[in-house]
């Protein structure tokens, strides 16, 4: 229930940032009794949520830290065809988060950091379902799994290591042959050595259509929504002023800053004193062939997805390096033209093409919790790549400890204490 001060602020709670992680804080939030005000300067999903693979990745329990990482990067840095892109001066100027990043990606921080994400991926369905009804949008969901294809016998075998974690995380996939693809998916004309069938995935055909209908939701519950975005914030003893950019000031009892990879710039809330990093990623979508796979398929060694969506056949992925603001690298959306063709043959030039900044810390774990300058300020960013799939849970247990309970999970390897 709404805490004693209600009666001084403006709101119990003020949520920064609505894409899928604010905009599921304040859904919970307010059907749970809170009256809660979301604030971003841009449309409701408009950001990194538009841009995504759009699955529900409840397999998604291996980080990108790996220990093969100190072989293969030299190989991902040189190589035209990698899906990584990497600005040598960027991370030049952020020693912390690429050293931090490294020591994250030995053996035993990688095994623990998988238990950490595959323990909270399980609790998907239970933080995301119960709003996908309240939104009214089950239409925009597809039950009908999920495919990893590898092109040859040792990108499947370095992957075995990653796969028995899966397993051990009790993820359910059956391992299929060249042949069992292609009766899956017979429009794939790349070679093919091995896949895996993640059995119970789902995706979302058209995300931002799912973060809206959760606003018009929230609105309809009696929450309020103001297009500004938020500078900076100042708590104290009974709540938190934010001073918005049209210089509005808003009180409340406790604010929640789920801005995804621009949460650092908020000031006042500490989350500038942490290590967020952003990993830019790219999509680019061919309206006209949609139909060319029927669920979701990954091809591990180029890094990315091939989506069917609303609107088209969606190839996302590829990760680079680089600053927020950095301008947009035509190199990233050409390699995922060149794969998509490799993966289908010609499908001409690409209709739209896209950029988006995921949120990522240097252990590849969100940051969750009571910020230390202000127990009044909660902190839920960092959801690298699977913030889709996580923001139905993560705002659950925001809304958990904006009412001063216990989360629903243990959320104790996401603190953003494990920084200081």
């Amino acid at each position: 229930m709404p805490n004693s001060t209600t009666s001084q602020n403006d709101f119990d709670l003020i949520v920064v940032g609505a894409g899928m992680v604010g905009m599921s804080t304040a859904l919970w939030a307010q059907k749970e009794g809170l009256k809660t005000l979301i604030c971003d300067p841009n449309p409701a999903g408009s950001g990194t949520t538009y841009g995504s693979a759009c699955t529900i990745a409840t397999y998604a329990c291996i980080p990108v830290n790996s220990p093969s990482i100190f072989t293969s990067l030299p190989h991902l840095l040189t190589s035209r065809e990698s899906p990584l892109s990497f600005n040598i001066g960027y991370g030049v100027s952020n020693p912390r988060w690429m050293l931090s990043f490294l020591n994250n990606c030995r053996a035993s921080r990688v095994k623990h950091i998988s238990e950490a994400l595959g323990q909270f991926l399980k609790h998907t369905d239970a933080g995301l379902d119960p709003l996908i009804h309240e939104a009214n949008a089950q239409d925009l969901v597809v039950s009908n799994d999920c495919v990893y294809v590898w092109s040859s016998c040792a990108g499947f075998e370095s992957a075995r290591d990653s796969n028995a974690m899966r397993a051990a995380q009790g993820v359910v996939f059956d391992e299929l042959s060249s042949d069992e693809v292609l009766k899956l998916e017979p429009n794939i004309k790349q070679p093919i050595h091995r896949g895996l069938h993640f059995k119970g995935a789902r995706h979302i055909t058209n995300p931002q259509e799912l973060v809206g209908r959760m606003q018009t939701r929230f609105e309809a519950l009696g929450g309020t929504v103001m297009q500004h975005g938020v500078e900076r914030c100042q708590p104290d003893a009974t709540g938190v002023t934010a001073y918005l950019t049209d210089g509005t000031e808003i009180r409340a009892d406790r604010l929640a800053l789920t801005a995804g990879a621009r949460s650092r710039q908020i000031k006042g809330t500490g989350a500038e004193n942490l290590p967020l990093g952003t990993e830019r990623g790219y999509h680019i979508l061919y309206r006209n062939h949609g139909a060319h796979v029927s669920r979701p398929v990954g091809w591990a060694e180029a890094g990315f997805y091939a989506t069917p969506m609303a609107d088209g056949l969606r190839i996302a992925g590829t990760v680079e390096i680089n600053a927020i603001d950095a301008s947009f690298n035509t190199k990233c959306t050409d390699y995922l033209q060149r794969k998509s063709h490799d993966m289908f043959g010609d499908l001409g030039s690409p209709d739209d093409t896209w950029l988006g900044h995921r949120p990522t810390m240097p252990d590849s774990l969100p940051v969750i919790g009571k910020s230390k300058t202000s127990e009044r300020v909660i902190f839920a960013f960092g959801h690298q790549h699977i913030g889709l799939t996580l923001g139905g849970v993560t705002g659950k247990i925001v809304t958990d400890l904006a009412q001063g309970r216990e989360p629903s999970c243990d959320i104790s390897d996401f603190l953003p204490q494990r920084f200081i």
